[in-house]
């Protein structure tokens, strides 16, 4: 039945909370969302609607990857996305989680993912009476003296209630004895604890040993209570009890004091003599886990630390110590110990959450990382400041509960920085101040950003022609500072016509490798030089392209014959020549008409020195012939030379043919041109052999002559000595 209006109690506070933390969570408040719960609460019971204060749907949890983060303890509350509902973790225990204190807070933040936004939450853990008081030991002995008066009061031993408020300790009865009562001893610098009251004088002849039962009860609902038995063993007459020179100890010393390290000593006296006087100390109230911590000497009362002390583990200690005498007489004096907080706690950073790689598009002020940094220590020796290089493109913006946002400054360069080392140096404001160094490391992803480009803004090629077909001419390479696809380049030429022929049909690029090919044999002859456009493209999403022209230049090979225009087999080549020339119109172009202008007055002055060079040539044979015919008729010695030894018409011939063939005329009925083809110097030149094989009588004559022009075919090279006829 009891048990049964335990759970009915337990469920009534239960369904008072969770109505009170619904309605307090109604609203959207301006500091943190708080809830109150009942401690002892069973895994997965409700705390709030944690959905309908952060104004989000129930699934806007899970899509928004919400989630708690909180640090240095083990996480006590969850989130139900299915309903958006905060619950607990776990059976959470008040006393475990903050002992005696007056109120319980458990402090968290809600970190939504997508925005990476914190939003702090408190949870007030209310006690229960789940506690029920308890001795410190269920079996006492107290010593008193026969003569010891009235209202006489004796310590009796620490009674614990880890409850708080009204469930907590709230008084004592005593039965067994009605020489005795119970009183508290309330004071303001210390706990409540029970004293025995001598009601009516003793008498140990008539009673020496008196039973006693002491029950402790707490104001829970239903009462919880816990009993201790005492012996009472009445003594003879020893009215001096031991006194301690002051009645409260104070020191204060840092938490790095070395183990053994001595605190203060303890001091009690006692008026009466010998073995009444002999006086020993020991701790009295005092925890297992304080008795491992600090020793007392019994028979000096020296205080010494057994254990290190840690600020952040308790700062303040209160101990009692007891002087008692051989009789059994004793008197107690408090030692309140204050411990230093010493900065020995270097400050820690935890990256909550955030990527290992940044788009390198990315604009300013985007959240890289969120990292929350604390430390340990108190006061200045807990203030914890973070920075980072100057040099690095990012910054830190402080943020609620000592978390930090990493966000950006400026636009970042993959193709200048692909990956940053940040180093997060967390200082704390101590003497000397510890610090602590985190490593973030972030690539940056590439964006198709730039164009392939080549290194130079124009090539100009030089092709031999009569090229065998498809043979490689050149190759041209971009460069894209990209990675990956972006970088990826892939060519191709533009389109375009030669002589109303496609491009494509004379030259073709490879698109992976940028090299060129001709895909035709070259002929100067038709025309000497292309003018081409390469595209340079990556492979990005949209893709980037660059141009470059290029000028293929077709080199002139001898593998064309000479050719005779002028002057004709069926007559003369001058006078159809001149005629030509009057019949020439100027171009209306003024750099073109004059260029035109130069080259017929070159060819009339060549024209002119030609027919006069003939005259001259004529006269002289004729000179010659005359001379001979003269001889002849004077029965010299030319009598019976024939007559191809002398120099006639078809030499003369031959010298124009020649002649003509470095400089001529042609003309069709609709238009003329002017050619100039390679001179061919083997025609003009005299060969030695035929000087040699000439008319002894010309030689004799024409000596000189012959020996000018053998000293000229001795000058030319050999390639041009041959004598080609036509």
């Amino acid at each position: 039945m009891a048990a049964l209006q335990r759970r009915w109690h337990h469920s009534r506070f239960v369904l008072l909370y969770m109505l009170l933390g619904t309605l307090w969570g109604a609203g959207v408040p301006a500091g943190p969302i708080r809830y109150s719960i009942p401690e002892e609460l069973d895994k997965g019971s409700f705390v709030g609607n944690i959905a309908e204060d952060l104004r989000l749907e129930p699934q806007e949890l899970a899509e928004r990857g919400a989630r708690i983060v909180s640090r240095g303890r083990t996480q006590l509350f969850a989130l139900n996305p299915q309903r958006g509902s905060l619950v607990t973790a776990g059976r959470i225990d008040r006393e475990e989680l903050c002992a005696q204190s007056p109120r319980c807070l458990v402090s968290f933040n809600i970190l939504i993912e997508d925005k990476l936004n914190l939003y702090p939450v408190e949870v007030e853990i209310v006690d229960i009476n789940d506690n029920t008081p308890q001795f410190l030991r269920e079996e006492l002995e107290v010593k008193i003296l026969e003569n010891a008066v009235p209202s006489s009061r004796f310590p009796l031993v620490e009674v614990s209630d880890p409850d708080v408020g009204v469930n907590s300790l709230q008084g004592f009865r005593l039965s067994g004895s009605s020489h005795f009562s119970v009183d508290v001893s309330s004071e303001t610098d210390g706990p409540r604890y029970p004293e025995l009251v001598l009601e009516h004088a003793l008498d140990r002849e008539g009673e020496s040993i008196h039973h006693l039962v002491l029950t402790a009860m707490d104001g829970g609902d239903p009462v919880r209570s816990g009993i201790a038995r005492i012996l009472v063993t009445v003594l003879d007459a020893n009215d001096n009890p031991p006194v301690f020179t002051r009645p409260v100890y104070l020191v204060s010393v840092p938490e790095n004091l070395p183990i053994g390290t001595p605190l203060l000593s303890v001091n009690a006296t006692d008026q009466d003599e010998g073995v009444h006087a002999e006086v020993t100390y020991s701790f009295v109230r005092i925890t297992e886990k304080v008795s491992k911590i600090f020793c007392l000497n019994v028979f000096t009362g020296e205080i010494s630390i057994s254990a290190n002390l840690d600020y952040e583990d308790s700062s303040f200690y209160e101990l009692e110590v007891e002087a008692r005498d051989q009789p059994g007489l004793q008197g107690r004096a408090k030692v309140l110990i204050t411990v230093l907080d010493v900065n020995d706690n270097v400050p820690e950073v935890v990256v909550t959450s955030g990527g290992k790689s940044v788009v390198e598009s990315t604009p300013p002020g985007t959240v890289i990382a969120l990292f929350q940094v604390y430390d340990r220590d108190s006061g200045l020796n807990g203030l914890v400041t973070c920075s980072i290089s100057k040099s690095l493109p990012f910054e830190l913006e402080k943020s609620v509960d000592n978390y930090y946002r990493l966000v950006t400054n400026t636009v970042l360069d993959r193709e200048q920085v692909s990956l940053y080392n940040i180093t997060v140096t967390a200082t704390d404001k101590g003497v000397p101040p510890l610090s602590t160094e985190t490593l973030i490391t972030l690539h940056v992803s590439d964006t198709n950003d730039n164009p392939p480009s080549f290194p130079h803004s124009a090539y100009s090629v030089y092709v031999p022609e009569n090229n065998p077909r498809g043979a490689s001419i050149f190759t041209v390479t971009a460069h894209d500072p990209d990675s990956d696809e972006n970088a990826r380049v892939t060519y191709s030429l533009g389109e375009d016509t030669i002589q109303g022929v496609p491009l494509s049909s004379y030259v073709s690029i490879n698109s992976d490798t940028g090299v060129l090919y001709a895909l035709h044999s070259f002929d100067y002859e038709q025309f000497r030089d292309l003018q081409l456009r390469v595209t340079a493209q990556d492979s990005g999403d949209p893709p980037l392209s660059s141009n470059v022209s290029l000028s293929l230049f077709v080199l002139d090979q001898n593998d064309n014959a000479p050719e005779i225009l002028y002057p004709g087999s069926s007559g003369p080549c001058i006078p159809d020549v001149l005629a030509d020339l009057g019949s020439l119109e100027v171009p209306h172009d003024s750099e073109a008409s004059g260029l035109t202008l130069y080259l017929v007055v070159a060819v009339a002055v060549v024209s002119c020195v030609f027919l006069a060079f003939v005259i001259i040539l004529l006269a002289l044979r004729l000179r010659r012939w005359h001379t001979s015919r003269h001889l002849q008729g004077s029965g010299g010695g030319l009598v019976g030379v024939p007559a191809s030894h002398f120099m006639d018409v078809d030499g003369v011939r031959a010298f124009l043919q020649t002649y003509s063939h470095e400089v001529c005329l042609t003309a069709d009925s609709r238009k003329s041109h002017l050619i100039f083809p390679q001179p061919n110097y083997a025609d003009t030149l005299i060969s030695q052999e035929s000087c040699e094989k000439s008319d002894p009588l010309l030689l004799q004559e024409d000596s000189g002559f012959c020996k000018e022009e053998g000293s000229l075919v001795q000058s030319v090279p050999g390639n041009i000595r041959k004598h080609n006829r036509r």
